[in-house]
């Protein structure tokens, strides 16, 4: 390793900085030049481009569009074109889908009003909406570093240097990154964002909050046979595969020119260390209410990210010395609803609204405590507590009597605004959820015919995952002695099946088996960060513009 320093960054100065160009910080750019046309904004995206990184089911609730841009359902460009028409709700078995009646689901749960889409585009869009405002966004540049100032308050963040080889010197390439300093940085990375962690631990952020939980969720888009399409058509269903301790459900939805949109979801405080998300995810399409849709159809995308599940108790606090996170790196999906779209524009808008009139009173890298207190009582916090209890009591009495006393709870809220079980915790970290693997059996897995059901290389390959080689791995591992003796040794080696992308590897070699980690196929998902059972493995952003690169997700 070289001892020489290296240059020093450059550096550019605006009013405020937003770390990511997903739904939350392009809402938050975009409504702070609506309030201040002056004010100069940059937007840093990890990803090649803006929607490059952008995964999502998606069915979204126009309730934040409606806020930001009012007239989007009449401007050609935008890419929500299907509006939800017939909404249909399953308990599935290993034969059988049996249809809920939609008056059982309160009405919240009720998606008639919702547009079918892929979030990347509309990412795309509303990248164009803020750029026509003078927002600058700088897609391939990958935030890797909070600046602070001398008493501790955030002032911007670098960017990571471009053109370091494996052995961590300098190659040829070499560019050193920028600094970008603002009055205010927001933080939009999304779930389990590498900055937002850091954030979180200094401020203590999570000191009165709930531990946050995660899920996996698995997605392809198919383009299939016409006549086979149900345009507007969006199905949810929980049970099987997914055995009754074990969180999670899927979802089909037909949009656009006979699209299909299939995902599969897995609560991350899953207990059996042999279960693959992934695996699980292929079986569910051999279910015979499923297979038909695909066949004669073909498989154009893939894609897997982690979502937040904590809710309305595990959102830590919002607000710190010289800015704020918004969006997933807070966590704001509403699980029930299977949404977060809407309330991370919410929280973006939010956020704006307080950083624009902090700057209008001279304020500059103090904290923004009125947009931590104003949070819960906005339409983000109002829908997510009358949710707030469905995820604990699904982990506690499993899916069958979780699901139902969820439901009922939703009941109790929407009708008479309270509910019995007051607000319930989440009682532990994902990652302390796993058995040893002594307890367990092994899956076998779905076998890929590569029509229907597929294995991870294949899979990965239509992400247009891609990764400059000769760099540092981005997937730290802090002790490997440990990831031997516990990871390996007692859980049987999970993150070979919690990882979507077949990053982790055990190869056994001799006596000693030598953990392998693919860093080259990593989708960013981020679930071996929440789901390692020491904590041992910590994501870190690659070289900017590396990772997916998804079109249309």
């Amino acid at each position: 390793m070289s001892t020489e320093p290296l240059p020093p960054r450059d550096s550019m100065e605006f009013d405020v900085v937003i770390v990511g160009a997903g739904p939350s910080g392009l809402s938050a750019a975009i409504r702070l030049k609506q309030l201040n046309a002056d004010l100069t904004i940059v937007v840093v995206e990890k990803g090649s481009e803006v929607g490059a990184h952008i995964l999502s089911g998606a069915v979204v609730d126009p309730a934040g569009l409606d806020k930001l841009v009012p007239d989007w359902r009449d401007d050609p460009d935008c890419p929500l074109k299907t509006q939800v028409k017939d909404d249909h709700f399953y308990w599935a078995t290993s034969s059988l889908a049996i249809r809920l009646p939609n008056f059982i689901t309160p009405p919240l749960m009720h998606n008639h009003h919702c547009y079918i889409g892929s979030l990347g585009n509309v990412c795309r869009w509303l990248a164009t909406k803020a750029e026509a405002l003078g927002v600058e966004i700088y897609p391939g540049f990958a935030a890797t570093e909070v600046i602070y100032g001398e008493h501790g308050e955030v002032r911007g963040i670098a960017t990571g240097d471009m053109g370091i080889g494996r052995d961590g010197e300098p190659k040829a390439s070499f560019t050193r990154g920028m600094e970008l300093l603002g009055k205010y940085t927001l933080f939009a990375e999304g779930a389990r964002g590498s900055l937002s962690k850091q954030l979180i631990a200094k401020f203590a952020l999570d000191a009165k909050s709930e531990p946050p939980k995660f899920g996996i969720g698995l997605k392809e888009v198919w383009q299939i046979d016409p006549a086979k399409h149900n345009k507007g058509l969006i199905q949810h269903a929980f049970g099987w595969p997914l055995g009754n301790s074990t969180g999670g459900g899927s979802f089909l939805y037909h949009y656009d020119d006979n699209l299909v949109a299939v995902g599969f979801v897995v609560h991350l405080n899953y207990n059996d260390p042999y279960l693959s998300p992934f695996d699980e995810f292929q079986r569910f399409k051999t279910h015979p209410k499923i297979r038909d849709v695909f066949e004669g159809g073909k498989r154009i995308a893939y894609g897997a990210r982690a979502i937040t599940e904590g809710g309305y108790q595990s959102v830590p606090r919002l607000s710190f010395a010289g800015g704020a996170l918004i969006g997933c790196s807070a966590g704001f999906v509403n699980v029930p609803r299977i949404k977060g779209i809407h309330n991370a524009m919410g929280t973006g808008m939010l956020a704006a609204e307080h950083v624009a009139a902090a700057l209008a009173a001279g304020r500059a890298n103090d904290e923004l405590s009125e947009y931590e207190n104003a949070w819960r009582g906005s339409a983000v916090g109002k829908d997510l507590f009358k949710v707030r209890n469905v995820k604990p009591l699904w982990s506690k009495f499993g899916t069958i009597i979780g699901v139902g006393l969820g439901g009922f709870d939703m009941w109790m809220n929407t009708l008479f605004g309270f509910s019995l079980f007051g607000t319930l915790g989440h009682a532990k970290p994902d990652r302390a959820a796993l058995d040893p693997a002594k307890t367990h059996a092994p899956i076998a897995p779905p076998k890929a015919d590569g029509k229907l059901t597929f294995d991870k290389l294949s899979s990965v390959f239509l992400s247009n995952t891609n990764h400059e080689e000769d760099q540092p791995v981005h997937l730290k591992v802090a002790d490997m002695a440990l990831q031997k003796t516990s990871e390996h040794d007692v859980f049987a080696g999970p993150s070979n099946r919690y990882c979507p992308a077949g990053v982790y590897e055990w190869v056994e070699e001799g006596a000693e088996p030598r953990f392998v980690i693919n860093a080259q196929n990593c989708v960013h998902c981020k679930t071996c960060d929440a789901k390692d059972p020491n904590g041992n493995i910590t994501w870190v952003p690659p070289e900017g513009g590396g990772g997916p690169n998804y079109q249309a997700m």
